[in-house]
């Protein structure tokens, strides 16, 4: 069912000076910052040769990512996305093997126009799972 590792997502606390340090010392490609109100989030890829790196920041207090990085001020490893042929056949497998979909378990709209879901960090280990059809 899963495809590609499609990127690796960072919480920080400053966007601004994040994406600066990835282009600035690591000298990496990283793009304009694009706002996802929908997602509670601002978020800046940084691409490399096998896949990207997501940065993001919370865009307003009510965000999703607010309480992690209350938990870690410094921001971290938010989450890791997956890509997935068909995500509503994904979301339908999940389902029936007993993983939860957040939210009310329709695809959204993520940062590349492409629909995405996220699966309960409790049922893998830890890591919040995202899912992105391609």
């Amino acid at each position: 069912m899963l495809g590609r590792v499609n990127h690796v997502a960072i919480a920080v606390p400053d966007l601004a000076s994040a994406a600066e340090s990835y282009r600035a010392t690591l000298g990496a490609t990283v793009t304009s910052p694009q706002a996802l109100p929908e997602h509670g989030v601002t978020v800046v890829f940084v691409t490399l040769p096998n896949t990207k790196v997501e940065l993001l920041e919370p865009l307003g207090d009510q965000s999703p990512i607010a309480p992690f990085l209350a938990k870690n001020p410094d921001g971290g490893m938010h989450h890791i996305c997956y890509e997935v042929e068909d995500i509503l056949a994904a979301r339908d497998r999940l389902r029936q093997a007993g993983a939860r979909v957040l939210g009310d378990g329709n695809p959204k709209i993520g940062a590349h126009g492409k629909p995405v879901l996220f699966l309960h960090p409790k049922d893998f280990h830890g890591t919040l799972i995202e899912l992105e059809e391609v």
